[in-house]
């Protein structure tokens, strides 16, 4: 720090100059910016001392400043320039002092790696001198991060992961939609959310509580599409979609009012079509043996009549005439992805045909199934109601069931 010059009287000038002393006037000690800096920086770690009567120490269950403390004071450690700054005024022997064990060695980490042990964002390249550690994370994303924590590998993930695809699917079809979650909510087991960017499926409900605020709470088993689950609080989880402005709640197709199949179509509707189940007339063996179990499910917006007429000239019909066993109007619908939705959930049930068109072309019809006709009624009932994602069809025993439980659905009478 900067010396106070001495003060003398007349009397003691004349006798220093008896003795031959010289007075020189001692010019007060300046600081760069950068040492002003430093040596603030270091005044706020010897307060620390005084307060606490021990130096800043790291660890996570540490107060942030304590922990920015600490890591400032390591700093100060390994800088030559910065020790022989301070060593006058290191009045508590702080200087001395190790770098701290769990940090690694600054002789040898970037400053990057000692800010990402505390959690914190790097300053600019400009503004990177010791004594100023910004853009410290706000409690809100602390929170978020602690909430990451806890989360552990979900063990039946299979369960699920067949699910998450299902709803990105509808979502894609449009046969989902999302809203923003209600404030005054309370979900159940099989309801879907979007926060943080993440899907999420609350799998189980626990019991309600009063908690000691008088408050009304319950605990959830929440499933993420990444693979991890966590025991959330009602409340908990409530807070995580309020604190993302992004936060959605993913709608069933039943709770959109959507007529995906219906026999009327509203005047406020926009009709996109039509699902239409066939089986083929053709004479091949292996049809003729297998006609009632055999069905083309496709989409069409143009009137069944004409899109039927000359199924004995198209390939995709097996270039024979078809019976018309089934066929749901649509509205408000992306057909071509509707088509898509259902070809997938009986993929397994595809049959690999290939013929030849009228022009010698090989073609290789992909919208036929060997499946009772009732599966893809109860399919249909399935995904206007919004439960198509729990179920799966087992092609082995011809029915469509519970994805978790392995029971069957009962087909529509």
């Amino acid at each position: 720090m900067a010396k106070k010059k001495a003060e003398f009287t007349d009397e003691d000038d004349a006798l220093l100059d008896e003795l031959g002393v010289e007075v020189r006037a001692e010019a007060a000690a300046t600081y760069t910016p950068r040492q002003e800096r430093i040596i603030a920086g270091f005044e706020d770690v010897q307060r620390f001392f005084a307060e606490h009567g021990r130096a800043p120490t790291h660890g996570t269950d540490r107060d942030i400043f304590e922990r920015i403390y600490a890591v400032r004071l390591d700093r100060i450690r390994e800088s030559a320039e910065c020790v022989a700054l301070l060593s006058g005024i290191d009045s508590q022997g702080l200087l001395a002092g190790a770098t701290a064990a769990d940090l690694p060695s600054l002789a040898e980490a970037s400053d990057d790696d000692v800010l990402a042990a505390l959690g914190v964002d790097r300053p600019a390249a400009d503004d990177s001198d010791v004594t100023r550690l910004r853009h410290v994370r706000p409690r809100a994303e602390v929170h978020a991060a602690e909430e990451i924590a806890q989360r552990t590998p979900c063990q039946n993930f299979a369960d699920f992961q067949a699910i998450f695809a299902q709803v990105q699917r509808e979502l894609d079809a449009g046969i989902r939609t999302t809203i923003k979650h209600q404030d005054d909510f309370d979900p159940a087991a099989g309801d879907l959310f979007i926060v943080s960017g993440q899907k999420v499926l609350i799998a189980e409900v626990g019991q309600r509580f009063t908690t000691e605020y008088d408050r009304m709470d319950r605990r959830l088993r929440v499933i993420y599409d990444n693979g991890t689950e966590s025991d959330l609080l009602l409340r908990s989880l409530q807070r995580a979609l309020n604190r993302d402005p992004a936060s959605r709640q993913i709608l069933p197709p039943a709770a959109q009012g959507m007529p995906l199949f219906a026999d009327q179509i509203d005047a406020e509707d926009a009709e996109s079509g039509a699902v239409y189940v066939v089986r083929s007339l053709s004479t091949h063996p292996f049809i003729a043996e297998h006609r009632e179990l055999i069905h083309k499910i496709g989409v069409t917006g143009q009137d069944l009549k004409r899109r039927l007429a000359n199924a004995k000239k198209d390939p995709t019909f097996l270039l024979a005439d078809v019976e018309l066993v089934g066929s749901y109007k649509l509205a408000n619908i992306n057909r071509t992805k509707l088509e898509g939705l259902l070809h997938q959930f009986f993929a397994a049930a595809r049959i690999d045909v290939e013929l030849q068109d009228r022009f010698a072309e090989k073609v290789a019809p992909q919208e036929w199934f060997l499946v009772p006709l009732q599966c893809i009624q109860t399919a249909m009932d399935l995904l206007a109601g919004g439960g198509i994602d729990r179920c799966i069809y087992d092609r082995d025993s011809a029915c469509i069931r519970d994805r978790v439980t392995g029971e069957p659905f009962e087909p529509r009478g």
